[in-house]
């Protein structure tokens, strides 16, 4: 950012929650962040993404239990519609997550672990239009 630059006028950095410079004797400097940590996008999140897997798997329970009950087709449908787009909403939030941390670190550290997380980012999403 140049002494011109302020708040809305700044471009925007990744979300990178904590990222820590380690100076070693050489004078190299490795960059240490959450995602080298085990930390993952999700982390923030973890509960309030447990009640809606519960919530989901509820859900899944509701359609075994019409199932049983000779309940109409339709209906049934119905339930799965539902059942399917919660976990496309949940998968959807994860996607987020994971390319502002997981990604967002990678373009940090730059080099070959973008492209990889690049990619592999690319290939969820094209799992995700195939279902």
């Amino acid at each position: 950012m140049t002494t011109t630059e302020t708040g809305a006028d700044a471009p925007s950095t990744p979300d990178v929650t904590d990222v820590t410079d380690v100076t070693g004797a050489t004078g190299a400097t490795d960059i240490v962040t959450d995602h080298d940590r085990g930390i993952h996008g999700y982390h923030k999140q973890k509960q309030e993404h447990l009640k809606r897997l519960r919530r989901i798997e509820g859900q899944i329970r509701g359609l075994q239990r019409m199932v049983d009950e000779d309940v109409y087709c339709i209906d049934i449908l119905t339930q799965v519609s539902a059942s399917t787009k919660a976990l496309q909403s949940f998968a959807l939030q994860l996607l987020e997550e994971h390319l502002r941390h997981c990604v967002a670190d990678a373009a940090v550290k730059g080099g070959d672990e973008i492209d990889a997380k690049v990619k592999e980012a690319t290939q969820a999403i094209a799992r995700m239009l195939r279902t």
